[in-house]
């Protein structure tokens, strides 16, 4: 599947700041990148990569000041056929990789041991892929989709009890209920084809039998059209524009299509 990525967005910010963005594509084993372009147009000094410091995606640093514009071009083949986590097991805690176990823990916005018990009766009697299944059709059924019912201080455990968000918080709930259980799971930024209306999206990865497997509890697109852009422990980590300052956004587009 080969998918075409077009996003845009303007910020005005009064004074020099500084910025932090992610929103390339990261090429990954399952998704390769055929072609990307990067664009800044303003007062921006040159950007500054930290890829290569340890950090999940491709992310820049620049400081901008007035009008600036974040231009990203790309087409990536997905490579990514539908699989369902039906029957994958978890691994013992002890045998996970080192860079695996963070993803056990409660984390600014996913509170898993706040969840504990209630995911211990819930989803009793099953475990590894089919829990996380039961975890994700549970949100879905119980949880209203409401654009605007949330804000950046909204956690996993204030979406559980108001049963309505938007994809950041669907999936905050999913990451609490899968570490409350023993399941590593993360938060993932990406393009998706399809997704109404058009945006970056939140989803899930989990991690069974050795790989991580993406889910979206909000089903609001296909996981073998996902295009990754950054992951981490919640929206902390994911977060496709960090300014260090104040702004004020312009516009902001975000056009994903695919060709199978």
């Amino acid at each position: 599947m080969r998918v075409h990525i077009e996003a845009e967005l303007v910020y005005y910010l009064a004074e020099p700041t500084d910025v932090l963005f992610a929103v390339e594509a990261i090429p990954m084993r399952d998704q390769r990148l055929i072609y990307d372009k990067l664009t800044v147009a303003g007062d921006a000094t040159t950007l500054r990569s930290v890829e290569d410091h340890g950090t999940p995606g491709r992310r820049q640093w620049m400081e901008t000041t007035g009008q600036t514009r974040i231009s990203y071009v790309a087409d990536v083949e997905v490579n990514r056929a539908p699989l369902s986590i039906a029957g994958l097991s978890v691994p013992p805690r002890r045998e996970l990789p080192a860079d695996v176990i963070s993803y056990l823990f409660p984390s600014r916005y996913c509170e898993s041991d706040r969840l504990e018990i209630y995911a211990a009766k819930e989803f009793d009697g099953v475990s590894g892929g089919d829990q996380i299944l039961q975890m994700s059709n549970w949100i879905f059924e119980h949880f209203d989709y409401v654009p605007g019912s949330s804000d950046a201080t909204t956690t996993a455990t204030d979406s559980f009890l108001k049963r309505q968000g938007v994809c950041r918080d669907y999936a905050h709930v999913l990451i609490s209920f899968a570490r409350a259980v023993g399941v590593p799971a993360r938060m993932v930024s990406v393009y998706a084809p399809g997704l109404n209306p058009p945006d970056f999206h939140a989803v899930v990865e989990v991690w069974l039998e050795g790989s991580w497997h993406l889910i979206d509890p909000s089903r609001m697109a296909p996981e073998e059209s996902f295009v990754r852009i950054t992951y981490g422990r919640d929206a902390t980590d994911i977060s496709f524009m960090t300014i260090f300052g104040q702004a004020d956004l312009i516009s902001q587009t975000v056009m994903v299509s695919a060709d199978s």
